[in-house]
């Protein structure tokens, strides 16, 4: 490692090698203590400031102010000068203090007096306005202008223009009619089980009921049912553990627009009672021979017997009864036989 240091003529500070090598004086400790003891002694900059040239933040500045406190290189007091004005005064210097040391050269230094007063009495602050805006653009009433007086020319305008006809009187403006009182107690019931919907609609405040159950009314006035309300206000819920700070106001913006009643859904036809056949056993029949089970079988015509009764009934030869089947006669033996 090699160093080639220049020494310089002017604007320098001699400084002791253990204050460079702290070890318990972080960087912008350092760089606050020297900055300052580079100041003249009659500079009146605080450490604050000098943080501040120094670019050194807020967090930053407490902690070096805090190591160079606890090391000794900065002392600091509060006095009260003249007036009752208090004043912080700080200290610092090259080498470790002590309590004592710092002390007694807080002591010499004199106690600065207070600033000088302001000139002429106290006056409170105007509050008209800005003094070079016009205030009367600003305002609606404006003061009554002075009516011009008429010439010749115009009074023999107005002779000869009509009186003007007064204009029809209007009455109040017209409000929706009020609800009926089954609907209004079927809204009050309807904002009653809000909060049994879901844990976020429990805090509604008193003072809106009055508000819901009217925008409620309106729902139910337009045809809407109950259940209508409530999947509508569910569904405009946010999600799971998003917390709702003001649900009245949330239930209020969700009714505050009626949607028109969807038509309702078109009728099923009639399911017939009974199993559904598939397409394969549909054309089937049953068969009028004697069978443990029921012998189902497509016919080719209009035939009542399946193709076994019909050859055993060929062989017996009379046509007049079909004979049980070999299957028939053997079951019938074994019943026998127990």
């Amino acid at each position: 490692m090699y160093r080639h240091i220049i020494a310089p003529s002017r604007g320098f500070t001699q400084f002791s090698h253990d204050l460079i090598r702290h070890p318990r004086l972080g960087s912008d400790a350092v760089r606050l203590l020297t900055w300052q003891l580079s100041l003249p002694a009659s500079a009146p900059e605080s450490l604050s400031r000098t943080a501040e040239r120094a670019r050194i933040g807020a967090c930053a500045f407490a902690r070096a102010k805090r190591q160079l406190k606890e090391e000794g290189f900065v002392h600091e007091r509060r006095v009260q000068g003249p007036g009752g004005r208090w004043v912080t005064q700080q200290l610092v210097s090259n080498r470790p203090l002590g309590t004592g040391e710092a002390a007694k050269l807080l002591g010499r230094m004199p106690v600065p007096s207070a600033g000088i007063p302001a000139v002429g009495g106290p006056t409170t602050p105007p509050t008209d306005g800005h003094p070079e805006k016009d205030r009367v653009e600003d305002t609606s009433n404006h003061p009554p202008e002075p009516e011009p007086v008429p010439g010749p020319e115009s009074q023999s305008q107005s002779q000869s223009q009509p009186p003007p006809q007064p204009e029809a009187e209007t009455g109040p403006p017209t409000q929706a009619p009020p609800a009926a009182p089954d609907i209004l107690q079927e809204a009050r019931a309807l904002m009653a089980a809000l909060p049994l919907l879901s844990p976020a609609l429990r805090h509604i405040p008193p003072g809106m009921r009055d508000e819901l159950t009217g925008l409620a009314a309106d729902w139910l006035s337009a045809g809407h049912s109950s259940a209508d309300v409530h999947t509508h206000v569910l569904r405009g819920l946010p999600g799971s553990g998003t917390p709702v700070r003001r649900p009245g106001g949330l239930v209020r913006y969700l009714l505050r627009e009626v949607p028109p009643v969807a038509p309702a859904p078109p009728a099923l036809p009639e399911r017939r009672s009974g199993p559904r056949l598939s397409a394969r056993l549909a054309a089937a029949r049953e068969c009028e021979g004697e069978h443990v089970q029921p012998m189902l079988f497509r016919p080719v015509g209009d035939e009542t017997l399946c193709a076994a009764c019909t050859a055993s009934t060929r062989q017996d030869g009379d046509g007049t009864a079909p004979a049980p089947s070999p299957h028939v006669s053997s079951v019938r033996a074994r019943v026998a036989s127990r």
